[in-house]
């Protein structure tokens, strides 16, 4: 995306890439900036563009970064920099470090369904199903290859890369059936105390919410908690779990494409999965928050979304769903809410896959 931006820009640029760099090579950034400054004196250029990709795996990256941006500033160098990075949680660690006030995070999200169409013709089925790596979309025909590739290249390699790089975490091996349990929970309600009693040296309640943490984070699954006014209730509730792409959940349903598309119950599960990674990717970059609802009586609203005092109620139905007496309830309870129903009777799932949803607020 970077590239196509420089190809239609009038400043001129240079772009560096660190997957080569040794990590130690603690100058290398100075270096690139210091070639960039070269360049702008020959050229005589009034100002510049720097870009360097996947720059968390330099070292102390974000030090180098604040002294050359300190110093072109004390210079009066108008040399704009963009900076990439495939770790998100290695990123965000380096930003908070030492470069407040300096930065503005541009979040890039999973493709939409709109984007996996367009590129691969994929349908709403598939976009369910499949979820949205491109990477993986010419591989559905062939499924063991998707799964190897999704579980190698994109689990393994951020649980890897993104996280056990960048963070101390004491049990690898709980991390890792955190997420897979999670994930395969994508969709539903499972409190971290039962949570435990399906893990193999599951620690305690502390440090399996550190590692939701550290997974929701690096973009794989995520904790919705139970939409309440009392904030403190709130945060006690037994959490719900999403994925940000339905690929993570997809791969642990043990079911072939055909064989999910033809077991309701399961495909429904699967299409609420997918509805959500919908909402919460939205929410990155709409600042809405997400929840659930459920009350007493077990009748629930799947997704509630809140901005700036706003609730919206979203429940998603599938085609062996007829039920909604929890949007109904929801709606008596608190008032003045929008509520949406997609799929059976509402929204087309195609056409709500299209809506950004910080869209339904206005």
């Amino acid at each position: 995306m970077v590239k196509q931006v420089l190809k239609d820009c009038a400043i001129p640029y240079a772009m560096f890439n660190a997957d080569a760099v040794p990590a130690t090579n603690l100058y290398w950034i100075s270096e690139c900036w210091e070639s960039v400054r070269q360049k702008m004196k020959a050229e005589r250029a009034s100002e510049y563009i720097l870009v360097i990709d996947e720059v968390q795996k330099v070292n102390s990256w974000s030090e180098a970064v604040k002294k050359e941006w300190d110093a072109d500033a004390f210079n009066d160098l108008n040399i704009k920099v963009v900076l990439l990075g495939s770790s998100r949680v290695m990123l965000d660690y380096g930003l908070a470090d030492s470069l407040m006030g300096r930065f503005e995070r541009i979040l890039m999200t999973h493709w939409s369904f709109a984007e996996m169409r367009d590129a691969f013709g994929f349908s709403v089925e598939q976009y369910v199903y499949f979820g949205a790596y491109p990477g993986a979309a010419t591989l559905v025909d062939d499924e063991s290859r998707w799964l190897d590739y999704v579980s190698g290249a994109i689990i393994e390699a951020t649980i890897n890369k993104d996280i056990l790089q960048g963070v101390k975490v004491m049990k690898p091996a709980l991390l890792r059936q955190t997420f897979e349990l999670a994930s395969a929970y994508s969709g539903m309600e499972l409190s971290l105390t039962k949570m435990m009693g399906q893990l193999q040296d599951a620690g305690n309640v502390t440090t399996l919410a550190a590692y939701l943490g550290l997974l929701g984070d690096a973009g794989l699954v995520r904790t919705l908690d139970k939409f309440s006014i009392d904030k403190a209730r709130k945060r006690n509730s037994v959490p719900k779990y999403q994925v940000f792409n339905n690929a993570l959940k997809n791969i642990y349903c043990g079911k072939s494409y055909n064989e999910a598309l033809a077991d309701s119950r399961l495909w429904g599960r699967l299409f609420e999965s997918a509805i959500g990674a919908h909402i919460i990717n939205g929410a990155m970059t709409g600042r809405y928050s997400t929840n659930y609802w459920r009350d007493e009586k077990g009748r629930e609203v799947d997704y509630v979304l809140e901005k700036n005092g706003k609730v919206l109620a979203i429940e998603v139905k599938s085609n062996t769903d007829d039920s909604n007496s929890g949007l109904g309830e929801f709606r008596n309870r608190f008032k003045d809410i929008k509520a949406f129903v997609v799929g059976e009777g509402g929204i087309k799932a195609e056409d709500f896959l299209q809506i950004n949803p910080v869209e339904l607020f206005d």
